[in-house]
């Protein structure tokens, strides 16, 4: 892994950790940097996390080297690589540790990748046993875009906890607190406001606007670099008193609690971990009709699919859920049942687990 924070990547790690069985499997995270509640939280979890330093691009020797240190120390069965850099560290470290079963994961929505990148990744996909898709499209870009064969790809759709709910007293404070009655409908969007160009925040507060009236909130959880410029746009829209900016977040369910719907207006998505968070919590999704998303949220049955920088679509959308209590309600049932499921951080690990005891029982042989 690059490194290991607060995102989705490091949450699965955190779901293997927890979930596989300590007598079987003893894990170790190789990242450039580990911070926050994650961090904690693995290392709670009985996981050892060795941080090698940044990597100042993607053929630094210095780090193949630390890593092929700690591959030689550990001596490991499996290596398993997510992310750009962890796929082309995983590949190079299993090269020189030729008893390991190498697996690489594709977590990204590669739409944006340039052809150079499209060949490095190709190439150190070549170099694995074996490569797992976060969706189905994902699966599609490996074999079809770069060429693997199909019985070297296996989609495993990334999968989340079961939310915990707030105790009534709970959720009536949070809500006191941040000025919301029951009378309000509240459209909610969870994410990191680090890149615009990606999860668009700008889009769904402009769709907002449209169509903002006293009994209308606009809940957005996350922080970074690019709130404060959201927090103006609010201003020039007139719409600040109507939207909350609650910042990061480590326990986001009980803001999920707060919504009645989820949206997510990004620009790419290789899955889209947040829309199977909010269906977990029986909230029905609006969001962009990109990457692997789709295979997540079902058009007209779960949610309602928009094209992506589509402000006036996104705006149509939420208004006809907003003005709907009883769609809201039955496409947010839906969702949940789609979610338990399908995308359960338990069926997560178990498919993982199961390729795991395939592919060492396979080299074995």
């Amino acid at each position: 892994m690059v490194r290991v924070g607060n995102g989705g990547v490091e949450r699965r790690r955190l779901q293997l950790a927890r979930q596989l069985s300590s007598d079987h499997y003893e894990q170790i995270i190789v990242c450039t940097e580990a911070f926050g509640q994650v961090k904690d939280e693995l290392l709670e979890a009985g996981c050892q996390i060795h941080e090698i330093g940044r990597m100042r691009r993607i053929f630094d020797l210095r780090s193949y080297l630390r890593a092929w240190k700690i591959a030689r120390q550990f001596r490991p069965h499996i290596i398993h690589g997510a992310v750009f850099e962890g796929v082309a560290l995983a590949a190079v470290v299993g090269m020189t540790t030729p008893s390991a079963v190498v697996i690489g994961e594709e977590t990204s929505d590669p739409q944006n990748r340039r052809r150079a990148g499209h060949l490095l990744i190709r190439a150190m996909y070549w170099l694995t046993d074996h490569c797992v898709a976060v969706s189905p499209r994902v699966g599609h870009y490996l074999r079809e875009d770069l060429g693997m064969s199909a019985s070297k790809v296996t989609v495993i759709n990334n999968g989340v906890a079961s939310p915990i709910r707030s105790t009534w007293d709970d959720k009536a404070k949070l809500r006191e607190a941040l000025g919301l009655t029951e009378e309000y409908v509240v459209v909610g969007s969870v994410g990191r406001m680090e890149d615009e160009s990606h999860k668009r925040f700008g889009d769904l507060i402009k769709a907002f606007s449209r169509l903002a009236t006293p009994l209308t909130r606009l809940l957005l959880v996350g922080d970074g670099g690019e709130r404060p410029g959201l927090e103006a746009l609010c201003e020039r829209l007139s719409i600040r008193d109507k939207v909350l900016f609650v910042g990061y977040q480590a326990d986001t369910y009980k803001y999920y609690e707060l919504m009645d719907i989820f949206a997510l207006a990004s620009e790419r998505e290789a899955f889209g971990l947040v829309n199977a968070e909010a269906m977990r919590c029986s909230l029905p999704v609006v969001a962009t009709r990109v990457g692997g998303i789709p295979d997540v949220v079902e058009h007209e049955k779960t949610g309602l699919l928009v094209p992506p920088r589509d402000v006036d679509a996104m705006a149509k959308s939420l208004f006809r859920l907003i003005s709907d209590p009883s769609l809201r309600e039955c496409m947010g049932a839906a969702g949940k049942l789609r979610a338990d499921r399908e995308f359960s951080a338990e069926g997560y690990v178990a498919r993982v687990e199961s390729l795991y005891q395939r592919l060492w029982q396979e080299r074995r042989r």
